[in-house]
């Protein structure tokens, strides 16, 4: 027990601070753009489910579905279901936001349709991911409460947890990609005007930065970890 007291109070905690922080300023700066732009429509006046068909379309993709779901920020791309998922706040919204938010999840899809290898990788090691996310802390809390006895519960699940992390890593290029080829989408199919570019680029922008923050927390918290792990073990 004492061993466990001394890991959620000891110095080190600070790196977790700053991962929260870091992440709590991604989200709300996700959240003050994604609220300005979505109050601002957009010169060609299409929904954000009408921008993904014409995306999808113009890519030459036609079995991959474009539905609204529930909730907010919700929004995601699942390529075993092939469909694009879009809250209803976008799905049937006509501002900036909406169809800068709709042409990133579209961007997952023509990643998926030619076969876009750190999405294929991601999509792979999902199961794995959310085994090791499951697991880790408790292998984790259970290594520190059995004192020195625990030190295989506790190697097994930094090593889980690292797994995690590098999930996380593997996420990052995929999601800026998507972004990237969203913006390309827009102009390329004249759904933005070059005076909403700019607007567009903040939301992408805005979004990607909250999974960069995850990443940097959760490598905050992997360094941690193994900075007790060896302090236990000296």
């Amino acid at each position: 027990m004492l061993n466990l007291l001394y890991y959620l109070y000891d110095p080190t905690y600070m790196l977790v601070i700053i991962g929260i922080v870091l992440s709590m300023l991604a989200n709300a700066s996700l959240r003050f753009i994604y609220s300005k732009y979505l109050k601002v429509p957009s010169m060609s006046g299409i929904r954000g489910v009408d921008a993904a068909l014409v995306i999808l379309r113009n890519n030459g993709i036609y079995d991959v579905q474009v539905l609204p779901i529930n909730g907010e920020l919700t929004d995601n791309y699942n390529p075993v279901s092939k469909t694009v998922n879009l809250s209803e706040g976008i799905y049937y919204s006509t501002s900036i936001a909406a169809i800068s938010v709709a042409a990133h999840e579209c961007g997952h899809a023509i990643q998926h349709n030619s076969e876009y290898l750190p999405l294929t990788l991601r999509t792979a090691i999902v199961p794995l991911a959310s085994i090791s996310g499951a697991l880790s802390w408790p292998l984790i809390v259970i290594g520190f409460l059995l004192s020195k006895a625990g030190t295989f519960f506790i190697q097994l699940g930094i090593f889980m947890f690292l797994i995690v992390v590098l999930f996380q890593i593997i996420t990052l290029p995929v999601e800026y990609d998507a972004s990237a080829r969203a913006l390309k989408q827009l102009k390329s199919g004249g759904i933005i005007q070059d005076n909403e570019i700019k607007g567009a680029k903040k939301v992408l922008d805005a979004a990607a930065l909250t999974y960069v923050a995850v990443a940097v927390a959760n490598a905050l918290q992997l360094l941690r970890l193994m900075l007790l792990s060896r302090s236990r073990r000296g």
